[in-house]
């Protein structure tokens, strides 16, 4: 049987930080940190983290609930979606995406 207590605490649990590759970075020098906890259903559950800076992304099919932080994800056709914490976030393979975080971003993700 699989632990119970996946993390005793997602906003503060340790992550590794790497720096993002310099084609994706539009602003800063921000670096991302991934930590997956579990596997349900066929689906990953993770703890995910970007520092400050904007960067662009290509997505996965993924459902996220923001845990701590602040800033905007916009997608390829001009929606914009504030992240602070408590929201929560669907985004589709193959989306284009700018992030901009203005207070390091914590997010719990399904994927």
């Amino acid at each position: 049987m699989p632990p119970r207590l996946l993390c005793p605490d997602v906003t503060t649990a340790p992550l590794e930080h790497e720096p993002l590759p310099p084609e994706e970075v539009l602003d800063g020098s921000p670096t991302t940190a991934v930590h997956s906890l579990t596997s349900v259903g066929g689906a990953e559950v993770g703890i995910w983290e970007m520092t400050r800076g904007t960067v662009r992304d290509t997505e996965v099919d993924e459902v996220f609930v923001v845990v701590t932080g602040r800033g905007t994800v916009t997608f390829q056709d001009g929606e914009a979606v504030e992240l602070s914490p408590g929201v929560a976030v669907r985004l589709t393979a193959g989306e284009r995406t700018r992030w901009t975080v203005t207070e390091t971003v914590r997010k719990v993700w399904v994927a």
